[in-house]
């Protein structure tokens, strides 16, 4: 059997105060025609439906019509787990009836929970739960991380898995080794947010959900984050977008293949000095979705409204940092314990990427004695 692996969708999502909800239709849509093309016996969403846990109703209806596309007119069903976006309870609503429709939604994990089957391959759905919810699921005193809890869950998993039958397991985790992204909520802090890719050795193929990057994790090809709908951050602008097709024979390893999406626009970063910006004729729409980094030594004068009327969906602007020394602490000291040249030569620093030179200190001195607050002279 074979079936499309996806995750992330974020429904909802505003990034920089705009609305994703169009681009995101646009993407499901080009899902929708995958689906008719490859025509697989099963659709896997690995969590992040949604992109907070009360989404707006736009989001809920676009998922909605959605669903009822590819469950009812496509005639394929449709797995799908909670994230740590989600609110368990309402993805979950109605599930105990849903499956019937070819919908099979598990918000919430609980020790009881029942594999899906199509064909020779059992579908086990461990959606998001913080080691806490599962501790008090399991009545188990000894869990106290997030390897504890996805520990404890598969062994669950494997002391139920009907026999003969291939195993697939749909989570939504941070497996060590996974590469990050900006616009991913960390799990826990230091590190206890994440789960050892070696628990899932075992298993035929593990659909991730969590990651925005499209990737296999610890060099096996059947541990794998599908990655999000969409670019959600500057950090993504290099990563192309996709689905997975996974391909489970009766016997053997597991096949992927990467099905890319296009988006509505594109996410990119520009990177130059602001004239180059404003004049030049770099390849591209300019109605991509932009972030600008500036190598201007000075400032730029409404820099952000001016670039606007070339990139209408500028959506950030910084200047470079590549000139900034090595100062260690500069962002964590109590600036109410620096004296005023200090002060004014690390904002100096923090705002135009370079560290005041001895004529622009002369001139901060000249100010100063011309305001009358010398040191020695401030009220």
């Amino acid at each position: 059997m074979r079936f499309l692996h996806t995750s992330d969708w974020h429904l909802g999502k505003t990034l920089c105060s705009m609305s994703m909800l169009e681009d995101q239709a646009h993407a499901l849509e080009q899902l929708v025609l995958m689906i008719r093309d490859a025509r697989p016996d099963a659709i896997v969403v690995a969590g992040d439906i949604y992109d907070r846990a009360v989404p707006p109703k736009e989001a809920v209806s676009l998922l909605d019509d959605w669903l009822i596309r590819v469950i009812r007119k496509e005639s394929i069903p449709v797995l799908l787990i909670a994230g740590n976006h989600d609110s368990p309870e309402r993805l979950g609503f109605g599930s105990g009836f849903l499956g019937e429709q070819g919908l099979h939604v598990v918000g919430s994990w609980s020790a009881d929970s029942r594999p899906v089957v199509f064909g020779n391959v059992a579908f086990h759905l461990l959606p998001y739960g913080d080691p806490a919810t599962i501790r008090y699921t399991l009545d188990d005193e000894t869990i106290h991380t997030h390897q504890d809890a996805m520990a404890a869950q598969l062994a669950k998993v494997r002391a139920i898995h009907p026999e003969g039958l291939r195993s697939v397991i749909v989570a939504h985790a941070f497996v060590t080794g996974g590469l990050v992204s900006e616009s991913e909520l960390a799990l826990a802090l230091g590190g206890a947010g994440e789960v050892d890719g070696r628990l899932f050795e075992t298993f035929d193929y593990t659909a991730l959900g969590h990651l925005h990057r499209p990737q296999d994790v610890g060099g096996m090809s059947h541990v794998h984050y599908a990655g999000s709908l969409l670019k959600y951050s500057a950090s993504e602008a290099s990563q192309v977008k996709a689905v997975t097709l996974v391909e489970v024979p009766e016997q053997g390893p597991v096949h992927t293949e990467p099905m890319p999406l296009t988006p509505r626009r594109d996410l990119r970063k520009l990177k130059g000095h602001f004239q180059d910006l404003l004049v030049g004729n770099e390849a591209g729409n300019r109605e991509d979705y932009i972030f600008v980094e500036l190598l201007d030594a000075g400032p730029v004068l409404d820099a952000m409204a001016r670039l606007r009327q070339k990139y209408p969906n500028l959506m950030g602007l910084q200047t470079a940092q590549e000139n900034v020394p090595d100062e260690p602490g500069v962002l964590n000291v109590d600036h109410r314990s620096l004296d005023p040249e200090t002060l004014f030569s690390r904002f100096f620093l923090e705002t135009t990427g370079n560290a005041l030179n001895e004529e622009e200190r002369s001139i901060y001195h000249e100010v100063l004695a011309q305001a009358g607050l010398a040191e020695g002279k401030t009220e």
